[in-house]
Formats: C-alpha cells, structure tokens, sequence
C-alpha cells in the first residue's frame, strides 16, 4: 500500500514505539523528539540507551537549533514526531522536518497513529496527503484507531527490517497477534481507498464542529479545554447520559489547569448532533 520496500507488524502502538526506538538507535546517537509526542514514544525514549533531547511542541526553529548544537557530536540522530497530535489535535509540518533531515542528513520517524485511515487520498495518513511517504525513514501507524483493530505497524526500508525483529524486544519477547485480529485488519485495510467520501466528510464535520465550539482545530480531533480536572469529568459524565462518548483528559496526562474534553469525531456523526454538543457546552461556560 505504502509502496515501500518493508513493514513489520507489532502487537500495538505502545508495542512498536517502546520497541523500535531503543533498537534502532544507541548510545552513541540522540533522538530530538517534539515536546508533545505520546507517552509511548516517551517510555520508548527512556528504554533506550541514546541520549534525547524535546524541542518545544511544533517549534521548529528551536528543533533546527537542537539540530545544529548536536549535529557532529553524534553518530545518527533521529527526529521523531507524531502528525496529528493525539492529545491538541494538531498537525505536525511534515515537509519542513523533512527538510531539516535532509539539512542535517538525520533519520525523521513519524507516528501517525492518529492519520492512518481518516487522511490522504487513500486513508495512507498525513505523508500521503504531503506526498511524501518515501521521505519520512520509519513510519509507524495504529490499527487500533480508525481500522477498529488491534495492532501496529511500522514502514521502513528493508535493511532495518530484520534488523528490528532480532533486535527489538516487544517485537520478539511477546505472543504474536491472533489470527482472526489480523484477518479482520487485513480487511478494513483493503477498503481504505473506498472511503474517500466518509473522509472528506470527516473534515467537513471537523470544520464545523471548530466552528460551533470557537476553537482552532486542522483534524477530527478538536480539545475542548475545561481547566480543572473534577470539572472536566462532571461535563464529560453528563454528555454520556445524553448519549455522547466523550472523556476527560486531565492531569497528569496534560498539563495541570489544562483538563479538556477531548472531541475524536466520526464520519458519522449528524450536524444536529454536533449542534446538540455545542449548545450544550455554551451553557457550562
């Protein structure tokens, strides 16, 4: 699909980025990771033995600066990045991290965990979309997302490939997935290219819901900041009386006084559904 030379599937995306950092980079190199990546790349950062470095969320002129401090005291480095961000539901400039590899001839891994399925022309995730699927070094996706699965998987040219599966430890030291879960990947992953309509939709959805709510948002994920952790779970508990699965995100999972409800929409959600939200939240501001 990615029309790559490898990819190898692990048990979940907590699997693949615990497992692929700590092997694929060593004491002699450094990872620069946004500041706001998951919490499975962090525990992926601290397993291994590189020494890494967070450049402040999107801010690439301070990654550049990063860049240009370590650049020759490091045999590799790594650039790691999530492209929509699980938790702000932002984007990442995926062509201009690429130009940063290229500048400082780096490795740049990207998590689209939260992409793969709901972007790109066939559901491929935000490198599609840039056209740029065969510049991003380690490409690691979720089936645990938008495919409604369980599982992940990374992309990647074919010398790293028997390589991570000797030497990253979720990858060999645990049962391999059963098979009827990867049957059923195999399936919604052969329909992606025909959803093209559920998400264009997706989008429109998103652009309105951003509208009605006033707030910012560039995917299906759009943070409705509340402030206060027992605040945010008493909003959340009632719009799922009302019929709406919706949960808090609170500290220490985002920083403190930044507790949100945290809105992934669907393809098929209504209008008046989202109208229905809205109306409701303006009432509890």
């Amino acid at each position: 699909m990615y029309n790559r030379e490898a990819a190898l599937v692990f048990n979940s995306g907590y699997h693949a980025n615990c497992g692929i950092l700590p092997a694929i980079a060593n004491k002699n190199d450094i990872i620069i990771a946004d500041k706001l990546v998951h919490a499975s790349i962090i525990d992926g950062l601290t397993l291994g033995s590189a020494k890494f470095e967070r450049f402040r969320h999107c801010d690439y002129n301070h990654l550049e600066k990063l860049l240009e401090k370590h650049a020759r005291n490091y045999e590799h480095i790594f650039i790691v990045t999530e492209s929509i961000f699980s938790m702000d539901g932002d984007c990442a400039d995926i062509p201009k991290l690429i130009a940063l590899k290229k500048k400082y001839n780096a490795f740049l891994y990207v998590d689209e965990a939260h992409a793969v399925g709901v972007r790109g022309a066939q559901g491929l995730g935000l490198v599609e979309e840039y056209n740029c699927i065969h510049d991003c070094d380690f490409i690691v996706g979720t089936f645990g997302k938008a495919i409604s699965s369980v599982g992940a998987f990374v992309i990647c040219d074919e010398i790293f490939k028997p390589f991570l599966i000797n030497h990253s430890r979720t990858f060999i030291y645990t049962t391999a997935l059963p098979p009827i879960n990867i049957a059923w990947t195999r399936f919604i992953m052969q329909q992606l290219p025909y959803f093209q309509k559920q998400r264009k939709n997706l989008q429109l959805l998103a652009q309105e819901f951003s509208k009605l709510l006033q707030v910012p948002a560039t995917s299906h994920i759009i943070p409705y900041i509340i402030g206060e952790n027992d605040k945010a779970i008493s909003i959340a508990e009632e719009l799922q009386t009302q019929g709406f699965f919706v949960l808090p995100i609170r500290y220490p999972t985002v920083a403190k006084h930044t507790a949100r409800l945290r809105f992934s929409l669907h393809a098929n959600i209504s209008h008046n559904e989202l109208r229905t939200i809205a109306t409701f939240l303006s009432k509890k501001a």
